[in-house]
């Protein structure tokens, strides 16, 4: 069975979408779903968030989207069962310029990962813009996972994406589905995060997950420590909500 490649991606920073990718992936891994997670953005958090000190001699997306080096070559074991990575490193930001003369520029990753085997999904971690990178990864990709800042101006990109979405759709990857979309940072003590909440639920209806991701402490200690929020603090409320979303996901993707 081929994986399913999810893009966690949304171009305004700051909604968690690098927390969101490598807890989703820990998730489906503590489910005992062979997991892959592709960091695909230069600031390389999903890399160290989980833990991962790259080798001098080791391959990264930069050497995979260049095509340096295979998908398989390229991936690395974490300390986490069921759970690798294929890393990332400031260098990748040089990947977006050498790609503007690429034949096939936009299909570099997706090539790549279809030379994976043994994984039940693939989460990529996107950069927080619309450049070359972001659309490798749309072009790669089975679904997107969109998660949302329960903030003002939360919806304020999410437009520009799905343009986005619109035209990769119809020029790369006519395939691609929305798997859901995950509102982050939600602080139920204020009337603004349930606005927020209410107006993103009646733009997406049914794509919303019914797991929201509350505002927590020790999601914003986890990367630091270099662990996933699941190996970091079992019982807080952000890790309980990701094991939930994962729930959630499965059950969704799983079943149908």
């Amino acid at each position: 069975m081929a994986p399913r490649i999810v893009a966690v991606a949304n171009q305004k920073g700051g909604v968690g979408k690098t927390t969101t990718a490598i807890s989703l992936a820990a998730t489906f891994a503590a489910y005992e779903r062979p997991t892959l997670l592709v960091d695909v953005d230069p600031q390389s958090n999903a890399t160290s968030g989980v833990g991962v000190e790259l080798a001098a001699d080791g391959f990264t997306t930069y050497q995979v989207i260049t095509g340096e080096s295979s998908a398989p070559a390229a991936v690395v074991r974490t300390d986490f069962p069921h759970l690798s990575l294929i890393p990332s490193t400031p260098d990748l930001a040089g990947a977006e310029v050498e790609l503007v003369g690429m034949v096939g520029r936009e299909f570099r990753l997706r090539d790549a990962l279809r030379e994976l085997e043994g994984y039940r999904y693939v989460v990529i971690d996107c950069p927080p813009s619309l450049g070359l990178l972001t659309l490798n990864a749309l072009a790669a990709a089975d679904a997107l996972l969109i998660p949302i800042q329960c903030e003002y101006f939360a919806l304020e990109g999410v437009s520009e994406l799905m343009r986005t979405v619109d035209e990769v759709r119809r020029f790369l990857n006519p395939n691609l589905a929305i798997d859901g979309v995950l509102l982050t940072m939600y602080d139920d003590r204020t009337n603004l995060a349930r606005q927020v909440a209410d107006e993103v639920r009646s733009v997406f209806g049914d794509l919303v997950f019914e797991t929201v991701v509350p505002r927590n402490v020790r999601l914003a200690e986890a990367p630091s420590f270099g662990r996933p929020i699941q190996a970091y603090d079992l019982r807080c409320r952000g890790s309980q909500a990701y094991l939930h979303l994962g729930r959630e996901y499965l059950d969704r993707m799983e079943v149908a």
